[in-house]
Order: structure tokens, then sequence, then C-alpha cells
């Protein structure tokens, strides 16, 4: 199961008992908002992008009211934004749509953090399910995520 990853991989850290789990759908970035008592900008989502060949993920998390700019996206990335189908994105991470997430993705899985997210001491990103998130600042989600770069791909 997903969410016992990220546990685990949070447990490493000393921070597993910080994962909230909902009785309640977080899938969304409105749900997740209802769930937490937060703005829906506050919400880390993370979005699963095709990378340059069939077998890399792109992973981006931006704030919940961000969209992501293609003409953005093309200029950084170098190529057009495709993304994954809810089966690859599953297949690539790990997490299942409505708990994917920017932790314990296997190995190849590059994430990156859209600047979106700086406006906020901390943010809500999921934790591997449907129900589930954990409050960070937004340092301690780059780290965490094993993020390789804050960028600018959203509008």
């Amino acid at each position: 199961m997903s969410i016992e990853k990220v546990k685990a991989y949070f447990a490493t850290l000393g921070r597993e008992k910080e994962v909230m789990e909902f009785p309640v759908s977080s899938a969304t970035v409105e749900l997740a908002a209802q769930a937490l008592s937060v703005e829906p900008a506050r919400i880390a989502k993370t979005l699963s992008f095709q990378g340059e060949d069939e077998n890399h993920c792109i992973l981006i998390v931006t704030a919940g009211d961000a969209k992501i700019d293609n003409s953005k996206f093309r200029h950084f990335f170098k190529m057009k934004a495709r993304m994954l189908s809810p089966e690859k994105v599953a297949e690539s991470t790990g997490h299942a749509i409505g708990g994917v997430c920017p932790f314990a993705n296997p190995e190849g899985v590059r994430t990156y953090l859209d600047i979106s997210l700086q406006r906020f001491g901390t943010v809500f990103p999921a934790c591997g399910s449907s129900n589930s998130a954990i409050e960070l600042h937004c340092d301690e989600l780059f780290r965490y995520a094993l993020a390789i770069q804050w960028i600018d791909v959203c509008k």
C-alpha cells in the first residue's frame, strides 16, 4: 500500500506520526482543503508528466490554485507538457491518482517544486493515499521530496 511506503519513509525522518489520515476523501484540492480546513491554494498538488521517454516521469508540485503554463513548461523542459494516464501514474510512481505525492517514489522519478508554493509558510502534500496529508514548510518539502529545483512553470 502506497501510504505505508510514505509512512515508512517519514519514519526514517522521525515524522511518521505527522502523517494525517482522514475519514473523508482528500483526493482533490477542494476535498483536501475541506478535510484540513485550509484554503485550497495551500494544498500542494503533485502533477505527473511524461519525461523524455516512456521510462521517465516528471513530478511537479504546485500550489492548489496554480495551473501549468504550457509555454513555460516547454521553455524549461524543452518538450511539450504531456500528463500521464492514471494507469501510467500508478505504474511510474507507485501512487494512485488522488494520493500522488513527492515521497517514496521509485528511483528515476524526477521531482520539481513550482514557486507558486513559496507564498505560504506551510503547505499540505498528499502522502500516498486519497485521504492523507502532512503539513510541511516549503524547505522541508524540498528536502523530503528530494526535489531537483524550484521552477516557475505555472500561470
